[in-house]
């Protein structure tokens, strides 16, 4: 039999291989039925499967694309981005797509983000610790609609529906969530706020959660920047019963979500889950001192944010606070 050329293989090709894998065939049958050399089939599979040798048709063609892209502007995956993609993930907790993102914002060469995930599960069966950086997906809480609406606790709630909606279109700078999260056994305890548009985030540590030091602990924090804060929402806690006079010392107006609908603070949940990097579930936050809370602060700060073209909430948000 006459041996035939490699060749590249389409998309559609693609398709058949996985689905033939999955039919348990062998390469050669493989080969057969798409009329192409056996080594075309052997290769597809060593240069585009995961990390698990797993062949996808999606990430397979991704592979193959970013090789095409890469091509126009060759360059190799060096000793230099190793160290740089380590240094960035261990000391910094970037994620692939951040270190990607803040390359090509500032003139750096670096392979795609796909092939620092591929490089990040290399190291994984190598015995490296870089895959602990990646993000997680936390589990989703269940709806608990056998406890009654709490909203009555709290006097002069404002609902969350009578915010402008500059607000919910991130519009201005100056809208902020706030939200108390605990340690193990609920005896520990910090507050997070985030200013919306710049994702500028803060954590506070607090010795309770009682509404006249939570009410301290917010006001505190934010009475630097009280020139930008126009808003604050929270969810429907009793720590958060002191919103008046939070409103009244920053001048600002205080609204309530509905219950039992976090998504309407959603960018306050993805910030808590940043932070629970930093201070899992289960863990006594007073094992932390301040300085602590300080730091991690800082290093969600100086994130570069795929949303902000991949610059960092600081930047964005000192570019936008001008203090007297």
């Amino acid at each position: 039999m006459k041996s035939k050329k490699y060749s590249q293989l389409n998309p559609g090709q693609k398709y058949q291989i996985s689905a033939l894998l999955k039919a348990g065939h062998t390469n050669v049958f493989i080969a057969q039925q798409l009329n192409v050399h056996r080594s075309t089939i052997g290769r597809e599979l060593k240069r585009n499967s995961n990390s698990y040798n797993h062949y996808l048709p999606v990430l397979a063609q991704q592979f193959s694309d970013d090789r095409k892209n890469d091509k126009a502007h060759y360059c190799s995956f060096t000793d230099e981005m190793k160290s740089f993609i380590q240094n960035k993930m261990l000391q910094a907790q970037w994620s692939p797509e951040q270190i990607k993102g803040y390359c090509n914002a500032n003139g750096i060469s670096m392979v795609s983000h796909e092939w620092i995930y591929q490089y990040v599960y290399q190291n994984m069966k190598q015995g490296g610790t870089l895959y602990k950086q990646l993000r997680t997906q936390q589990k989703r809480r269940k709806k608990r609609t056998h406890r009654k609406d709490k909203r009555g606790l709290i006097p002069n709630w404002i609902s969350i529906h009578q915010r402008p909606k500059e607000v919910a279109e991130k519009l201005r700078f100056g809208d902020w969530e706030v939200d108390l999260i605990e340690g193990n056994n609920h005896n520990s305890f910090a507050v997070t706020l985030v200013e919306r548009k710049s994702q500028f985030a803060l954590i506070i540590k607090s010795p309770d959660k009682q509404a006249d030091t939570i009410q301290t602990k917010i006001i505190n924090a934010l009475a630097p920047y009280k020139e930008l804060v126009h808003t604050i929402t929270s969810d429907n806690g009793k720590e958060f019963a002191g919103h008046q006079y939070i409103a009244q010392k920053l001048n600002a107006d205080y609204y309530f979500a509905d219950p039992y609908n976090s998504w309407q603070r959603g960018l306050n949940e993805y910030t808590n889950k940043l932070f629970r990097q930093y201070l899992p579930k289960k863990t006594n936050l007073n094992h932390f001192d301040t300085q602590y809370f300080v730091d991690i602060t800082n290093r969600l700060n100086t994130r570069p944010r795929k949303l902000l073209n991949f610059k960092t909430p600081l930047q964005v948000f000192l570019n936008n606070f001008k203090p007297n």
